[in-house]
């Protein structure tokens, strides 16, 4: 680039216009990935660009494509509803969601799918109606440009109300009501089958389990693929105790299932917080993790390595899967008459010390 093409000031579309010699429409094109632009002259666009600095104007970029370059991860669930409690219970929800393992992986998924792609998620909590309905609001002003919703509740409306307002959404997990909405989701029966097989391998034969919430498909489908399993083998009627995916749901019903079934010898939970939680009542029960009782969690998440001994578990890829979910979120906003569709992710069985 010569002196004489050099800007002077801060670089503008007919700076880059001049340095690649094409109009500053065809730059404005370009700049704004517009598709039907011949791939030549996108390149001597783009090395324009980069030679002489410019950086596109958000705010305006925005006019013309009608995009924030952001998207909504909502996580729904329940709450303190308008007359509940008051404003300390509300705080309760995000707390919990900030404290598990999971979300924390669903965030590293959804950004560093964005972030090479010069997007950002704006992290939003719908635990109450009042909340979804701001939600829907907030995504009905195109604040952003569609939601990843992640849902922690059985009955959650969320995922009907944005596709009714027809707002661009994918979600985390099949719908548990019927929605014309896209999702990842993992094979859960197959990856709780793997545990049961692998209990079995290692001749524990008084097995019980601890379940997620049985109100959502994911604590149904791993407590039916595990129970399915051992009774292909001939283990029938296993007992089960419902926790709700939190190290202090696994204690207690750790706790219940010693004092009913003594000599149990091999347990799956139906993650790995509450495989933590059985293991940790285990040892003060005076049992040996695995040499007593053998445990098998779900996720692989960072409470599997933590946890003592180190959790045998199911893996759920799901920085992989959020990704995914973010990549099917960015395809229907280029493309809003894509068909709905699902990608279920296949489990794997990671061996560790619990059994």
């Amino acid at each position: 680039m010569t002196d004489a093409l050099r800007p002077t000031g801060p670089p503008t579309l007919e700076d880059v216009a001049r340095a690649a010699g094409v109009s500053r429409a065809t730059v404005s094109r370009v700049v704004n990935g517009v598709r039907n632009v011949d791939p030549a002259i996108q390149e001597v666009v783009r090395r324009a660009v980069s030679e002489t600095g410019y950086t596109p104007n958000r705010a305006a970029r925005s006019l013309v494509t009608r995009r924030t370059d952001s998207v909504a991860l909502v996580v729904s669930g329940t709450g303190v509803e308008p007359g509940g409690e008051g404003p300390a219970e509300d705080g309760a929800f995000t707390a919990q969601v900030l404290a598990d393992p999971f979300f924390g992986r669903v965030m590293t998924g959804v950004v560093n799918y964005l972030r090479p792609r010069g997007m950002h998620p704006v992290l939003m909590f719908a635990e109450s109606s009042r909340a979804r309905e701001d939600v829907v609001e907030y995504l009905r002003q195109g604040t952003a440009d569609g939601a990843l919703i992640v849902s922690t509740h059985a009955r959650d409306p969320l995922p009907g109300m944005v596709v009714g307002a027809g707002l661009p959404a994918v979600l985390y997990a099949r719908p548990t009501r019927p929605a014309r909405i896209s999702y990842v989701d993992l094979a859960h029966r197959d990856g709780a089958g793997l545990a049961a097989e692998h209990l079995l391998a290692r001749g524990c034969r008084r097995i019980v389990t601890i379940s997620g919430p049985l109100g959502i498909p994911a604590g149904q489908d791993r407590l039916e693929g595990f129970t399915s399993t051992l009774a292909r083998h001939g283990h029938h009627d296993v007992p089960v105790v419902e926790g709700q995916f939190t190290q202090e749901s696994g204690e207690a019903a750790m706790e219940r299932l010693l004092r009913e079934h003594p000599d149990l010898d091999g347990v799956f939970a139906g993650n790995d917080l509450m495989a933590t939680g059985a293991c940790h009542v285990l040892r003060e029960h005076g049992r040996r993790v695995p040499l007593d009782v053998a445990v098998v969690g779900f996720d692989d998440s960072s409470a599997a390595t933590t946890c003592r001994p180190p959790l045998t578990t199911v893996r759920q890829p799901v920085e992989q899967m959020a990704a995914e979910m973010t990549g099917l979120l960015l395809d229907r906003l280029s493309a809003p008459d894509r068909p709905v569709t699902s990608v279920v992710f296949e489990p794997v069985l990671v061996v560790r010390d619990s059994a």
